[in-house]
């Protein structure tokens, strides 16, 4: 182990500092997010926040295994610009900028990457971003995650669920709620906190945490008044507490699968 271990955070590195940690061959995990509305009661700034806490929690829980790199606050978000405050980037730039991170980061000998994601719409961008850094370097383990997808994360999802399904946990609603009200209980505003899920009319296009398997997408405003979509009044603290837990685990695991992942550079086919 390089004698840094006074920080788990890369931006708090001196440069050579820096090229010590790179003899760890950690995971450098980078939380991605954006900033838009979310409901009344819920700051802009609720997909960065949780993002950030969670990768950092799971840094925590693998210090010798990662690095937490600075939040990617600014995603692809155009369908909320009809509510005040949202900041989308446009998708090309996006995905540009995450690649570029990925470059330097490869260029500095720092070949494994998480991006930990914290906004739906970010995903398959986020997705192809990882892609890309894989294909440009090709010993690089490059990967994404959007938090409380896998089957544990699910199952206490389905535990702690009051809101109905499926629509009570897509956006600044039960779960978001619940996890804001466990990281920062006093910029909630849960005397505002609403209800208001959309009449789906489909049995294939909805939104939830998990969505449904067709994906349309109109203007949020078209979904909704306040911004919500779900039910933010039956969050609660506790239940925010046991949901960041399994998020938390489950980026831990994550971090430790490309930390241990072999590297598959392939070879060239052709003659010559």
């Amino acid at each position: 182990m390089a004698s840094t271990e006074h920080t788990h955070r890369y931006a708090e590195l001196t440069w050579p500092e820096v090229a010590e940690r790179v003899a760890d061959d950690p995971v450098c995990v980078i939380p991605v997010a954006t900033l838009e509305d979310h409901g009344y009661h819920l700051p802009i700034d609720t997909d960065a926040v949780i993002a950030e806490a969670l990768a950092e929690r799971a840094v925590l829980a693998r210090p010798e295994q990662s690095l937490l790199l600075p939040t990617v606050t600014h995603g692809y978000t155009p369908h909320h610009m009809d509510f005040p405050g949202s900041v989308t980037l446009r998708w090309n730039v996006f995905v540009e900028a995450l690649v570029d991170q990925g470059r330097s980061l490869c260029r500095h000998g720092f070949d494994r990457i998480l991006f930990v994601n914290g906004h739906g719409s970010n995903q398959p961008l986020v997705d192809i971003a990882a892609r890309l850094i894989g294909v440009e370097f090709r010993d690089a383990v490059c990967g994404s995650c959007f938090y409380l997808q896998s089957a544990e994360g699910k199952r206490v999802i389905a535990e702690v669920r009051d809101s109905e399904s499926p629509g009570g946990m897509a956006h600044a609603c039960e779960l978001e709620t619940s996890i804001y009200l466990a990281l920062q209980p006093d910029l909630v505003q849960m005397d505002k906190a609403v209800k208001e899920i959309p009449e789906w009319d489909s049995e294939y296009v909805w939104l939830d945490w998990s969505d449904g398997p067709l994906q349309v997408w109109p203007h949020w405003s078209g979904l909704s008044r306040s911004g919500v979509v779900g039910d933010a009044t039956v969050a609660t603290a506790d239940k925010g507490e046991r949901l960041l837990s399994a998020a938390v685990n489950e980026i831990r695991d994550y971090i430790g699968e490309i930390a241990t992942r072999r590297r598959l550079p392939g070879e060239d086919h052709h003659e010559g």
